[in-house]
């Protein structure tokens, strides 16, 4: 992620909603992909303050009138879509009567916001319903529901909701954004990370063998994870939660749950290759690594690599987790690799470059 400037001069990141110095309103603009100032027009609407964009812009619903986005959407004569091009996926947001869940929500959107901006520098496709591809995306953000008035009640007429993935529509639970159950939820699931846009990578994942693997390359992918019908998925499930990872795992998986099953084996690696071509954008942006980088894959894992390690030893400065693993496996190299080669074959025109 790069970082973006006010009017003023004044620095602006990717969530900020206004700027600190100047108190502008500022938010993303579509056409010039920028966080910037927006100014107020006299027949309504703003209009974008970047040098040299200068279009007529309204706010997302969900900025205007929920406090939970900050994208701006494009208005033509008078007239623009009511959402923005991220909260537009969304199927179900979580029931705003309950105390906590329209901040929860909130870290939910920004989360997302960051997921769109990934999938977007990779140039992989996406789309709703409404839009011509193969297999539409969704969100739903809710809680669980239950009887008595707990933290998570909600008007769901359901008792647990399961944060997955099924057929382009991707569910998480809302308490995934409270800081404390997630961390209860880590500890408890033995995962050395479990973060919020974790959660949003690994269920893209599953959406993205949906639309690059099944039924177009699978016999590839199983050469490579394995088979993803024997065993069943029910019956991998209920194994490792009985038996847990195999005690080797560190030899053949990016982590302990994709061991569970090929498929959650394709979503944590993808989840782990997209924690790269973020980060490494970042980076690249900020300056903090000076790997020659050219979008092939070694060149992303020595570029990674070296900006882990540094990010590791200031992490464990302050008592942090580890922000990645000081070696990857060869397996996992041999995954990797078969997951560049799809998203690049996704988008032929961008393959001397995963960060655009």
């Amino acid at each position: 992620m790069q970082d973006f400037h006010c009017r003023c001069g004044n620095p602006l990141f990717y969530e900020n909603t206004h700027c600190l110095a100047c108190q502008s309103e500022v938010g993303w603009c579509p056409v010039c992909s920028n966080i910037t100032a927006i100014e107020p027009l006299d027949n309504g609407g703003y209009r974008c303050t970047h040098p040299g964009c200068d279009t007529p812009l309204m706010k997302c619903h969900n900025y205007a009138v929920e406090n939970v986005c900050n994208r701006m959407v494009v208005m033509e004569c008078g007239h623009a879509d009511a959402l923005c091009d991220c909260c537009r996926y969304n199927e179900v947001i979580p029931d705003l009567n309950v105390a906590g869940h329209r901040e929860r929500w909130a870290a939910l959107e920004a989360a997302k916001r960051r997921l769109f901006h990934t999938l977007d520098l990779l140039k992989l496709p996406h789309g709703t319903k409404d839009d011509d591809i193969s297999v539409p995306l969704s969100f739903s953000f809710m809680a669980d529901a239950l009887p008595d008035q707990g933290l998570w009640r909600s008007t769901a007429k359901q008792e647990k909701v399961y944060t997955g993935h099924a057929s382009g529509h991707i569910t998480i639970n809302v308490k995934e954004a409270d800081d404390v159950e997630r961390e209860r939820l880590r500890v408890d699931m033995n995962e050395s990370h479990r973060t919020l846009i974790g959660h949003f990578r690994h269920e893209i994942g599953h959406y993205y063998w949906d639309v690059l693997v099944k039924d177009r390359d699978e016999e590839a992918c199983r050469a490579v994870f394995g088979n993803h019908h024997r065993p069943s998925y029910a019956e991998a499930l209920e194994r490792y939660y009985q038996q847990g990872a195999p005690a080797d795992w560190p030899n053949r998986f990016i982590s302990a749950y994709a061991t569970m099953h090929p498929w959650e084996d394709f979503a944590e690696t993808f989840a782990y290759y997209l924690d790269m071509v973020a980060v490494l954008d970042t980076a690249l942006h900020m300056g903090i690594t000076h790997v020659e980088y050219d979008g092939s894959l070694e060149s992303m894992l020595i570029a990674f690599h070296q900006v882990g390690m540094a990010v590791n030893e200031l992490n464990r400065d302050m008592g942090l987790l580890d922000l990645a693993p000081g070696v990857l496996a060869p397996a996992v190299r041999d995954k990797l690799a078969y997951l560049h080669q799809i998203v690049q074959a996704a988008n032929p025109l961008e393959r001397n470059s995963v960060t655009g």
